[in-house]
C-alpha cells in the first residue's frame, strides 16, 4: 500500500448507514443539509471546468457508529446534549470514519426542493489525517491510499475470486427467485436488476477482483460495520475474503427465510415452485456452478442448457444491430457504443441510457424498403383506387397518377444504374486479382460516385401539400396513395406541436431523452420508404423559448437536405429522400414562407352541392346504412331529399356534418324498422324518406337559401359570394336607395373594409362619368349635390368582405340614378378599377354553383376568370349562360341591351383601339 502527499478537500459526512465505494454511484439527499448547499456553492464558484476532463471532486466519509478512526481517536466529537450543529447530521452518536472515498459530482436530480438529491460516483479511497473545517461545511486533510499491488495469477487470489464469482451468481439467482422464495423479496435489489447483473459478473476476470468486490458489497444488504471494514481493506486478498464472508451470510439469510420447510416424496415443497427450482439448478449446473442447497434440499440432478439466456442479451442486441442494415457511419457509432456498453456496470444509470440508444438504432429501418407495385397495370389500378375512394378532385388525382408514372419509369433507370455499379465493381475486382502488387484502395471511383449521385437524385420523392377546408378528404387521399403504391402508411399529427425537440428529438444528455416524431414514425412502420402524412402542418407552433418547430421541419421537407436528416437523439444522418411526404393544411396563412417553398401545393376548394350529392349517394349513405345495422333496401333517400339535407341542414366545405345528418336519418329509420318488427305494435315500415320526414327527424331548417328575386326594381342587383355560412357559394342582394341630402353615403350590412372601398370606387366612377351615362346635362354638375345614398346588403348579422362586389355596386348605382331596373335572373361578380376595368376574383366555382341553385340564368364574370370557368361541372355549364366582360360599359351593354348611353360610342372607339 502506498500513500501520496496530503491535500485538503471538502468532505460530506454521509447519512447514517451509507457507505460509498469506488466505482459505485450514490444518491445523497440534500434536504435539511445546509452544509451540502454551502459546499456546492463553493466548489462550483471556484471550478473553471465542471465537466469533461476536470470533474468536480469531493470526499464522501461514512459515519463510524462503533468503529473508531485508524489512529484510535474520534475525529469529530458529537455535539453536546441540547445543542445543535447546523452543518451536522442529526445523530447523537456521530463520528466520522477514518477512511472515505473521493467522488466526482455527476449531477443533481429532483424537481421539488425537498426532493433534491446529489448524485456522486466513487473514484478512489483516501485516509483522513485531520479535520480542518466544520462550518459552514467540512474540510479535511487527506492522503490518497493506493491499493497494494496484487498478482492476478496468485493461486490464493484466483481461488478467492472464483469463489466470489460463484457466490455472487448464487446470490443473484436467489434474488431472481423472489416470486417463490419469501426471503428474497426483502433483498436490496430487484429481480430485473439481478438478471442484468449476472452477465456483468460473468464477464469479469481476476484482474477485476477489486472492482467486483466493491460492487457486490454495494448491492448487498450488508451491515454498516461490514461495509466499513471493506472500505478500510486496502489489501485485495483481504477484501475478497471479507466480501465472501458477507455473501455467505446473505445467501444463508435468503435460503432460510425464517420457517421450517418439510419435504415429502409425493408432493412439492410447500410454498416453493419445484419446476422453477429445477430449471434454475439445471442452468447453474450447465454453467459449472454448484447447485444451491435451499433449506436442506438435496442437490437436483439432470442436465439442462448452458445458462446463457441472460448472458446472451447483449449478443441478441448485437445480432439485431448486424441485421439492421446500418450505414457505414452508423456502424462506426454502434461499434463504439457497444464496446462502452460491454465495459459498463449494469447498475449505473448510463448503462440503460446506452442500451436504449442501441436498441433505437436497431429498430430504425436504415435500408429495408417496401417493393412498390409498379407492374404494367399500376396506373389503371391506381386510377380505379382513387375513383373508388373519392369523387371529383380531378386535379389531385391527375398529379398523383403522374407521380406513379414517373416512379415506374425511375424503376427501370435505377435497375440500369445498379447494373453499371455492379459492372464497375467487378472490373475493379478483376484488376486487383491480376495485379496484386498494386495497392488498390476501397474508395469508389469517380465514375461510380457520379452514378450513385444520379441514383440518389432519382430516389427523391416530391413533398405534396394538400390545402383545403376541413372534411374534404385530404387524409383519405394520402391513404389511397399508400394503398395504390402498396406502401406502408403512417400519420403524424403536427397540430399543437410547440417544441422543436418533438420534431428533431432530444439530445441524449437530457433526462428521458427520446427520438422525434419522424424517427418514431419510421420505427413504427419498419421501412425506409413509407407514405408519411404530416397532418395539420399549418397548426405547427411558431418560434418560442422551446425553439422553432416550423424551422425544424425545413430539413425534413427540403429535397436537397432530407437525404441526411439528423435527429438530435440518434445523431446519425438518416436518409428521408425515399419517404413520400404528404402534408395537409386548412390555410396557408400560418405556414412560414421558407417552409411553404419546400412543398408542392395542391388546392382542394371544397365540394359543391352537386359533388356532395354524388359523394353521399356513392359513399356516405351506404356507409351509414351498414353502420346502423340496416339493409340496403331499408333506407331510400331521393335526390330531392338529399339536396334538402345539403342546403338546409349543412353548410360546410367538406362532408363530415352531412354524414352525421345522414346518420341521424338512418337511425330514425332503424327505430321505425325495429318497431315494425314488434309483435305488439303492427306498424308498417316505409323505407323511403320524404321531405316531410326531415322536419321530424332533423328538426327545423338551420339555413335559408337565397332565391333570386322574381321582380326587378331600380337600385337592386344580384351579386355572388364564394363562401356564405359553412363555405357554400350563394347569391347576395345589393340594395341602394337615395334620399335628399348633401352627398352623404351610408353603408350597412356589416360590410368589411374591402367592400366599403368597392362602394367608394364605384361611386367615384359613376360621378366621373355621370354626363356620359346621361345622368346629368352639365359635365360639371355633381349628381350627389342634393342627394344622399344608402347602400345595404341584407343578412346584416353575417360579416361580408372581399374584392368581388365592385361591378355589382357600380351597376346598382347606375340603375338607381338612371331608373333602369336590372333583370333579377342576372347575377354578376368582379372588382373594378377607377378606369372602369373589371378585374378577376376568386371562388368562381362556388359562386356559379350557388347561382344555379338560387335560380339565376345569366352570370357576368370578369374576362380574367375565363380560365376558371373551364373546370366547372357539366350541370353548371348547361344551366347557366356565362358572359365574360372586361369593362363596365361592356357589362351595361349585356344588362340593358336596348338602352343607349351618350358615352357608349366613345368607349367603343377606345375599346377598338385596345
Amino acid at each position: 500500500m502506498g500513500k501520496s502527499k496530503s491535500k485538503i478537500v471538502p468532505v460530506i459526512p454521509l447519512q447514517k448507514g451509507q457507505v460509498l465505494l469506488p466505482g459505485v454511484t450514490l444518491r445523497i439527499a440534500i434536504a435539511y443539509r445546509p452544509d451540502i448547499a454551502a459546499l456546492l456553492a463553493r466548489v462550483y464558484s471556484i471550478s473553471t471546468s465542471p465537466r469533461g476532463n476536470n470533474p468536480i471532486v469531493i470526499g464522501c466519509v461514512p459515519l463510524g457508529s462503533h468503529l473508531l478512526s485508524p489512529d484510535g481517536k474520534r475525529l469529530i466529537e458529537a455535539a453536546p446534549e441540547g445543542e445543535s450543529d447546523p452543518s451536522a447530521i442529526q445523530d447523537a452518536d456521530r463520528q466520522l470514519f477514518g477512511y472515505g472515498t473521493l467522488a466526482k459530482i455527476t449531477g443533481v436530480q429532483g424537481r421539488v426542493q425537498g426532493e433534491l438529491s446529489l448524485i456522486v460516483e466513487g473514484i478512489s479511497r483516501f485516509q483522513i489525517t485531520k479535520i480542518t473545517k466544520k462550518i459552514p461545511y467540512h474540510e479535511a486533510q487527506i492522503q490518497d491510499v493506493h491499493e497494494a499491488e496484487f498478482n492476478p495469477n496468485d493461486p490464493i487470489v484466483q481461488a478467492r475470486f472464483v469463489e466470489l464469482k460463484q457466490l455472487s451468481k448464487e446470490y443473484l439467482a436467489l434474488i431472481r427467485l423472489s416470486s417463490i422464495l419469501p426471503g428474497a423479496r426483502n433483498a436490496s435489489i430487484s429481480p430485473i436488476l439481478a438478471k442484468r447483473l449476472e452477465p456483468y459478473v460473468t464477464r469479469k476476470d481476476a484482474n477485476d477482483a477489486a472492482e467486483v468486490a466493491d460492487f457486490m458489497v454495494s448491492i448487498l444488504d450488508a451491515e454498516h460495520e461490514d461495509r466499513l471494514q471493506v472500505l478500510a481493506a486496502l489489501d485485495v486478498s483481504t477484501r475478497l475474503e471479507k466480501v465472501i464472508e458477507i455473501l455467505q451470510k446473505q445467501i444463508v439469510k435468503l435460503q432460510n427465510p425464517g420457517r421450517v420447510v418439510t419435504i415429502t416424496t409425493t408432493s412439492p415443497v410447500s410454498g416453493i415452485d419445484m419446476e422453477k427450482l429445477k430449471k434454475l439448478h439445471s442452468r447453474l449446473n450447465g454453467g459449472n456452478i454448484p447447485p444451491i442447497p435451499i433449506s436442506g434440499l438435496p442437490p437436483m440432478g439432470g442436465q439442462g442448457g448452458q445458462g446463457q439466456d441472460d448472458a446472451n442479451e447483449l449478443e441478441e442486441l448485437k445480432k439485431r444491430l448486424d441485421d439492421a442494415g446500418l450505414t457505414p457511419e452508423a456502424t462506426k457509432v454502434v461499434n463504439r457504443e457497444f464496446g462502452r456498453l460491454q465495459k459498463m456496470n449494469p447498475a449505473q444509470a448510463e448503462y440503460q441510457v446506452c442500451r436504449n440508444y442501441l436498441e433505437t438504432l436497431s429498430e430504425i429501418p436504415w435500408s429495408k424498403v417496401t417493393e412498390d407495385h409498379l407492374d404494367t397495370t399500376v396506373i389503371a389500378r391506381a386510377r380505379k383506387q382513387l375513383d373508388d375512394d373519392h369523387y371529383g378532385l380531378e386535379k389531385i388525382k391527375k398529379r398523383l397518377l403522374e407521380y406513379l408514372a414517373v416512379l415506374k419509369l425511375k424503376q427501370a433507370v435505377n435497375a440500369d444504374l445498379d447494373s453499371q455499379i455492379a459492372k464497375l465493381n467487378s472490373n475493379d475486382k478483376t484488376k486487383e486479382d491480376q495485379a496484386d502488387e498494386i495497392n488498390i484502395t476501397s474508395e469508389p471511383s469517380e465514375q461510380e460516385v457520379r452514378i450513385r449521385e444520379k441514383k440518389r437524385m432519382l430516389d427523391k420523392a416530391p413533398i405534396l401539400l394538400l390545402v383545403g377546408p376541413p372534411g374534404t378528404g385530404k387524409t383519405s387521399l394520402a391513404r389511397s396513395v399508400a394503398a395504390a403504391l402498396g406502401r406502408k402508411f403512417n400519420r403524424i399529427s403536427l397540430g399543437g406541436v410547440r417544441d422543436e425537440a418533438e420534431i428533431r428529438g432530444h439530445r441524449r444528455t437530457y433526462v428521458a431523452a427520446m427520438p422525434g416524431v419522424i424517427v418514431n414514425g419510421l420505427k413504427k412502420v419498419g421501412v425506409a420508404n413509407p407514405v408519411v402524412l404530416l397532418d395539420e402542418i399549418d397548426k405547427l407552433g411558431m418560434a418560442n423559448f422551446h425553439g422553432d418547430p416550423s424551422a425544424a421541419m425545413l430539413e425534413v421537407l427540403d429535397p436537397e437536405q432530407n437525404h441526411a436528416f439528423v435527429d438530435h437523439y440518434v445523431n446519425i444522418p438518416i436518409d428521408l429522400s425515399r419517404v413520400l411526404f404528404i402534408a395537409t393544411a386548412n390555410s396557408l396563412d400560418t405556414i412560414p414562407a421558407p417552409l411553404l417553398d419546400r412543398m408542392e401545393m395542391i388546392h382542394l376548394t371544397g365540394y359543391t352541392t352537386l359533388e356532395k350529392r354524388h359523394i353521399a349517394a356513392r359513399h356516405l349513405i351506404p356507409k351509414q346504412i351498414t353502420t346502423n345495422g340496416l339493409g340496403s333496401d331499408q333506407v331510400q333517400i331521393d335526390d330531392i331529399v338529399l339536396d334538402k339535407i345539403i342546403t338546409s341542414y349543412t353548410r360546410e366545405s367538406g362532408v363530415r356534418n352531412l354524414e352525421r345528418e345522414i346518420g341521424s336519418v338512418c337511425r330514425s329509420k332503424a327505430v321505425e324498422f325495429a318497431e315494425s318488427q314488434d309483435s305488439t305494435e303492427k306498424k308498417e315500415f316505409n323505407p323511403r324518406v320524404s321531405l316531410e320526414d326531415l322536419d321530424d327527424i332533423l328538426g327545423i331548417e338551420r339555413f335559408d337559401e337565397e332565391i333570386a328575386a322574381t321582380e326587378s326594381r331600380p337600385g337592386i342587383v344580384t351579386g355572388l359570394v364564394a363562401y356564405s355560412t359553412g363555405g357554400q357559394g350563394s347569391i347576395l342582394f345589393i340594395e341602394v336607395a337615395d334620399m335628399p341630402g348633401k352627398g352623404r353615403v351610408q353603408l350597412t350590412g356589416k360590410l368589411g373594409d374591402v367592400l366599403k372601398e368597392s362602394v367608394e370606387v364605384a361611386l367615384t366612377w359613376v360621378k366621373a362619368h355621370a354626363f356620359e351615362l346621361g345622368l346629368t346635362t352639365d359635365p360639371a354638375e355633381d349628381i350627389m349635390k342634393n342627394r344622399s345614398i344608402h347602400v345595404h346588403c341584407p343578412s346584416g348579422a353575417i360579416p361580408k368582405d372581399g374584392p368581388s362586389a365592385g361591378l355589382a355596386h357600380t351597376i346598382a348605382l347606375i340603375s338607381l340614378f338612371s331608373g333602369r331596373a336590372v333583370p333579377p335572373t342576372i347575377a354578376m361578380t368582379g372588382e373594378i378599377s377607377l378606369r372602369g376595368k373589371v378585374t378577376p376574383v376568386g371562388g368562381i366555382k362556388e359562386k356559379l354553383i350557388g347561382a344555379l341553385r338560387a335560380g339565376v340564368k345569366t352570370v357576368l364574370l370578369p374576362i380574367g376568370n375565363r380560365k376558371d370557368a373551364r373546370d366547372l361541372p357539366d350541370e353548371v355549364k348547361a344551366g347557366l349562360e356565362i358572359i365574360h366582360v372586361s369593362h363596365i360599359w361592356e357589362a351595361m351593354r349585356h344588362i340593358w341591351p336596348g338602352a343607349h348611353w351618350p358615352g357608349q360610342d366613345r368607349w367603343a372607339a377606345i375599346d377598338s383601339r385596345l
